[in-house]
C-alpha cells in the first residue's frame, strides 16, 4: 500500500458533498433540481465515480462495447499531448485516484516515502506482462519516465523534471529522488491520460520496434489490445488474454467511434448505434437524465464552464473589459435560455463546499450590473480602445455564442462569432492561443496539477496566457509543502487572487458526464470523465 502521511491523502477535492448526493440521487433513480440563493435552479450529482457494483449484480462475460467519443485520438504515445479517450484500455495506470480522496496502488503495489517526500520507492507487482509478452519491470518504468523528462512537449514533462535521479533498486523496485520534497508526487502516477501522467507505461520492446510510430502501435499492460485504427472512423480493441487481473476484462472487445457533433453523438446513443458516450454539455446530460433507458454518471465538481480571456490581446488585456463582460452576463437569463433553468452557477475556482474555497473569492467576483458594465466599456473606449471582439467557439456552442452576442449588444459591444468543429477548435483556437474570447470547460479531480495547469504562467491549460508571479509562487508552494493546512491556505489565496484578476470568466459548473445504455455496468470514472473499462460488462 501507499504509506504517506495522512495529511497527503486528500488528493481529491470533495465537491458539493458529491458522495452523499450521489447516494441520494441513485436511490431515487433521477436527478432532482434544487434552488439556490441566486434563484437559479441547479442539478445534483448522480453516480459521479461510477456504478454501484453490488447493486449491479453478477457480471456477465462477452459482447463488444461501442463507445462514442467527442473527437478522434491524435496518438497513443503518452509523450504526445492529446485528449485520447481510448488510451486507458491499452495503458493501465500504475496508481489510481479513489473517490474518498486517496491515491492507491493499481499496477504498482506500493509507493512509499522514507524521508517525508524527498525520496519515493515504487514497488511493482510480480508477473505483470505487456501485451507483447514482455515483463513490466523497474527498467520499463525508468525508461518511460525518462521519455517524459527528455520530451519537453510531453504533457507530463513538468512532473518528470521534478525528478533529480532514478534508480533500479531491483527488478520490481524503482527509487525516485526529487529536487525538493513533494507530497503530491504519487498523484502524477494516477492522473488520466489526457491530463498528462507518468503512470501509463509503454512496452520497451515495442518502443524499440516502432520508435516514433509507437503512437499508432500502442503496447501496454491494459485490458484490451489494439486491433485496428481507421482515422476518423473507428478504433477497435480485443480482450487482452494475458491481462494481469485474473478474470478480467469481461468484454470481448471495445470499439471507439469519433462523434464530434453533440447532437449526432446523443442521437447515436438514443438509437442504439453506440452503448456509451462522453457527454460534455448540459444538452446531453439533461436529456439523458429523463430517459429511463439510459444511465448517467455525473458530478459538477469545482472548476467548470468558463469564458477564456486572452490576456495578451486587446481588448481583454485590460481588466476593465474582462469585468464588463462578466457584469453584462445575466446568469438567470443564461440558465433559462441554455440550461432549462437548471444551471449550476459559478463565481469562483472552487465550489463553496470545498476546503480550498474562501468566501472572499466569491465576494470579489463582479455581480451582474448592466450599468456598471456600460460604464467600464465607455471608459475603455474613451482611452482609445476598441471594445468590439470576435468570439470563437465550437459549433456545439452556437446558441451560447449567440446569447453572449446579444448580452454584449446591450452594453454597446459588437461581437462577431466564429465556429469550429471540436477537433479544429482545440488545435486552431485553444492550443494556438488564436482568440480574443472563447469558452472552455473542465472540472477538477485534484487541485494539483489542474489548478496550476489553468492559472500558472505557462500552464498547459493556461490558454489565455494569464500571469501573476504571486499566484505562481503560491501554486509552487502548494505543490511542495508537507503541511496540508498550509496547502489549503495557498489554494485559497490562489482562488482569491485569480478572482480579483478575473483570470477567467466563471459562469457555470461542469456538465461533463458519461452516459450509457441501461445494460452497461461496471463503470469506474474520475470526475473529469476519464474512464476505466476493465470491469465494464453488458447485461445480455
Amino acid at each position: 500500500m501507499i504509506r504517506i502521511p495522512r495529511r497527503y491523502r486528500r488528493a481529491l477535492v470533495t465537491f458539493v458533498t458529491v458522495i452523499g448526493l450521489a447516494a441520494l440521487v441513485a436511490s431515487c433513480g433521477a436527478v432532482q433540481a434544487q434552488g439556490n440563493a441566486s434563484g437559479v435552479q441547479t442539478l445534483r450529482a448522480v453516480s459521479p465515480y461510477g456504478g454501484d457494483r453490488a447493486a449491479e449484480g453478477e457480471p456477465q462475460r462477452g459482447g463488444t462495447l461501442r463507445v462514442g467519443m467527442d473527437r478522434d485520438a491524435v496518438s497513443f504515445d503518452p509523450v504526445v499531448p492529446n485528449a485520447n479517450q481510448a488510451a486507458s484500455v491499452v495503458y493501465d495506470s500504475l496508481l489510481r485516484l479513489t473517490p474518498d480522496g486517496r491515491t492507491e496502488p493499481f499496477v504498482a503495489k506500493s509507493m512509499e516515502s522514507p524521508d517525508n517526500g524527498l525520496t519515493w520507492l515504487m514497488g511493482l507487482r510480480p508477473g505483470v506482462k505487456f501485451q507483447d509478452g514482455t515483463d513490466l519491470d523497474a527498467n520499463a518504468v525508468v525508461l518511460n519516465v525518462q521519455r517524459h523528462i527528455d520530451t519537453v512537449a510531453s504533457p507530463a514533462h513538468r512532473f518528470a523534471e521534478r525528478i533529480s535521479s532514478m534508480r533500479v533498486v531491483d527488478p520490481l523496485t524503482v527509487e525516485f529522488v526529487l529536487g525538493q520534497p513533494m507530497g503530491e508526487f504519487p498523484t502524477v502516477f494516477a492522473l488520466s491520460y489526457s491530463a498528462g501522467t507518468l503512470g501509463m507505461i509503454v512496452s520497451p520492446a515495442a518502443l524499440q520496434k516502432y520508435g516514433d510510430a509507437i503512437g499508432t502501435h500502442p503496447v501496454g499492460v491494459g485490458p484490451f489490445t489494439l486491433v485496428e485504427w481507421v482515422r476518423d472512423s473507428r478504433i477497435t480493441f480485443t480482450r487482452n488474454q494475458n491481462y494481469w487481473q485474473d478474470g478480467l476484462p469481461y468484454l470481448d472487445g471495445i470499439e471507439f467511434r469519433p462523434l464530434p457533433d453533440t447532437e449526432t453523438r446523443f442521437a447515436s446513443m438514443k438509437n442504439g448505434d453506440v452503448d456509451f458516450i462522453y457527454g460534455g454539455y448540459y444538452q446531453e446530460l439533461s436529456r439523458a437524465l429523463g430517459d429511463p433507458n439510459l444511465k448517467v454518471y455525473y458530478g459538477p465538481g469545482s472548476g467548470g464552464e468558463r469564458l477564456q480571456f486572452n490576456h495578451v490581446r486587446a481588448p481583454f488585456d485590460d481588466r476593465r473589459m474582462r469585468e464588463a463582460i462578466i457584469r453584462a452576463i445575466d446568469l438567470k437569463a443564461l440558465s433559462a435560455s441554455q440550461y432549462g433553468n437548471q444551471m449550476i452557477p459559478a463565481d469562483s475556482l472552487f465550489d463553496a463546499s470545498s476546503q480550498y474555497h474562501t468566501q472572499a473569492a466569491s465576494d470579489a467576483w463582479p455581480a451582474y450590473d448592466l450599468e456598471k458594465a456600460k460604464q467600464l466599456v465607455e471608459a475603455y473606449r474613451a482611452d482609445g480602445g476598441n471594445p468590439d471582439f470576435t468570439f470563437k467557439t465550437s459549433n456545439s456552442r452556437t446558441s451560447f455564442a449567440e446569447f453572449v452576442q446579444a448580452q454584449m449588444a446591450a452594453i454597446g459591444v459588437k461581437v462577431d462569432i466564429q465556429l469550429y468543429d471540436l477537433a479544429q477548435f482545440s488545435s486552431a483556437v485553444m492550443q494556438s492561443g488564436d482568440f480574443q474570447l472563447t469558452t472552455y470547460l473542465g472540472s477538477i479531480d485534484t487541485p494539483y496539477p489542474a489548478v496550476a495547469n489553468l492559472l500558472r504562467s505557462g500552464g498547459s491549460g493556461n490558454y489565455g496566457k494569464y500571469s501573476n508571479p504571486e499566484v505562481d509562487q503560491l501554486l509552487d508552494d502548494a505543490m511542495l509543502t508537507t503541511d496540508e493546512a498550509q496547502r489549503t491556505k495557498d489554494y485559497q489565496q490562489v482562488e482569491l487572487l485569480s478572482a480579483r484578476d478575473l483570470a477567467v470568466g466563471w459562469y457555470s459548473r461542469n456538465y461533463s458526464s458519461n452516459i450509457t445504455r441501461a445494460a452497461v455496468n461496471g463503470v469506474y470514472r474520475y470526475m473529469t470523465a476519464g474512464t476505466w473499462f476493465e470491469a465494464v460488462w453488458i447485461k445480455q
